[in-house]
């Protein structure tokens, strides 16, 4: 019974140093509270609501770069996109009706809970994020998910390596932060990214 005991403290004890040695430091959090995502909603899952999905976001993304571009953090890009959100809706249904689809659009910016998701070797986990979502008609079909803020995407290209750290270090992440969500394949920074997923879902 007393080893028994030994042993259950001696596994509590190691538990909580690995812990301890996981926990997120230096602010490494701060990388799920820094960017804007963009979600487009398909009218529909067939072929040509799917492609007119495309149209729509490469619409909000030619209107969105120039006026995100110099932003110095989440909050300016917010109250851009939030001043902009009539604007957006007229310039995707403008995209839209120049292909002949009479779909409205309706743009919300706020927060939305998003899956894990990857974008070319740069992974985001599940949780609520500042979101610039974009509904097509009844917006049943597939999804299409991408960085608004930094910009990570541009249509259907992605920025190179250098650019996407870039990006994120002008922001206000350091190099070391910008390594989490870059190399979750390693074993260390798969474990601290799923302890952030856990420790967000904690505190909410």
């Amino acid at each position: 019974m007393k080893n028994t005991k030994l042993l259950t403290v001696a596994l509590a004890i190691c538990s909580l140093l690995l812990f301890v040695g996981l926990f997120p430091v230096h602010g490494e959090a701060q990388i799920y509270e820094s960017v804007v995502r963009l979600h487009v909603l398909a009218n529909s899952d067939s072929e040509e609501d799917q492609s007119l999905k495309l149209e729509v976001r490469d619409a909000v993304l030619e209107y969105t770069a120039p006026l995100l571009s110099d932003c110095p953090d989440r909050e300016t890009a917010i109250a851009i996109l939030k001043e902009q959100e009539e604007d957006l809706v007229r310039v995707a249904e403008a995209r839209l009706r120049e292909l002949g689809a009479e779909n409205t659009v309706t743009v919300t910016l706020g927060e939305e809970e998003y899956p894990a998701r990857s974008y070319d070797g740069i992974c985001f986990p599940a949780g609520k994020y500042v979101s610039l979502q974009i509904k097509i008609g009844e917006a049943e079909g597939k999804n299409w998910w991408c960085c608004l803020f930094p910009a990570l995407c541009f249509g259907g290209a992605s920025v190179g390596d250098d650019e996407a750290e870039e990006a994120f270090v002008e922001v206000g992440l350091t190099p070391s932060q910008y390594k989490i969500i870059t190399e979750t394949e390693r074993p260390v920074y798969r474990i601290r990214f799923k302890l952030l997923e856990l420790l967000r879902g904690l505190w909410e």
